[in-house]
């Protein structure tokens, strides 16, 4: 999962590409807006400052919204309840304060991340990876060809980690969508039916470990 974070202060945009890096995204930094409306297409999502040396940053959204639907969470200094109106009507998925606190960050990523993947997800109703294709509509997943039996928990996993190949999912996500509960109650369920769910799919690197935070299907 790529991520273009658009800020040109350094020490706030290098800090936050650490965090997310640390937390399984692919993040890079761009300290222009031109920057982004030039390689938009290669990221997931965006987080964008307003503030820019080029121009403010609720025109590169108006510009950018011309031509791409990425999602684009807007992390700013201007705290105005016409900023933030602007921003959203502009386009923005999300409108986060500066300074932001990294869990609630996370979780409005995550969110709006999510959202995108819903309906994308909507249209789409097969992901294959390498020989393991999951068949959302039918609730089937094979592996070579052959299907795998798995339990009702083992494919809601399976679900919840194929909206986004290639991206992070958090234990605590992967507890509340499945649980209902992203409390320690049912963290050693995750760690059974995630065991259980590897050895039935034999297929070592298809679902990674990002230590500290959860899981990622395929690369």
């Amino acid at each position: 999962m790529r991520l273009a974070v658009v800020e040109d202060d350094d020490g706030v945009g290098d800090a936050l590409v650490e965090a997310l890096n640390a937390r399984g995204y692919s993040a890079e930094r761009k300290r222009r807006g031109s920057e982004l409306l030039l390689d938009h297409r290669r990221y997931d999502a965006v987080i964008l400052d307003l503030g820019l040396p080029d121009g403010d940053g609720l025109q590169v959204l108006r510009q950018l919204r011309e031509v791409s639907t990425v999602p684009v969470l807007i992390l700013t200094a201007r705290s105005d309840e016409r900023s933030i109106v602007r921003g959203l009507r502009g386009g923005a998925d999300d409108y986060l304060v500066k300074p932001p606190r990294i869990a609630e960050l996370m979780a409005r990523l995550e969110t709006v991340l999510r959202r995108a993947a819903a309906v994308a997800q909507s249209e789409r109703t097969e992901v294959v990876t390498g020989d393991v294709r999951v068949d959302l509509a039918a609730r089937v997943v094979e592996v070579g060809g052959a299907p795998v039996a798995l339990t009702q928990k083992e494919f809601e996993l399976v679900e919840v980690l194929v909206e986004r190949p290639g991206a992070a999912v958090s234990r605590q996500q992967l507890m509340d969508r499945i649980w209902g509960d992203a409390f320690v109650a049912v963290s050693r369920s995750l760690d059974v039916h995630m065991t259980g769910l590897r050895a039935k799919l034999n297929r070592p690197g298809l679902i990674t470990t990002i230590r500290g935070y959860g899981y990622r299907w395929g690369q």
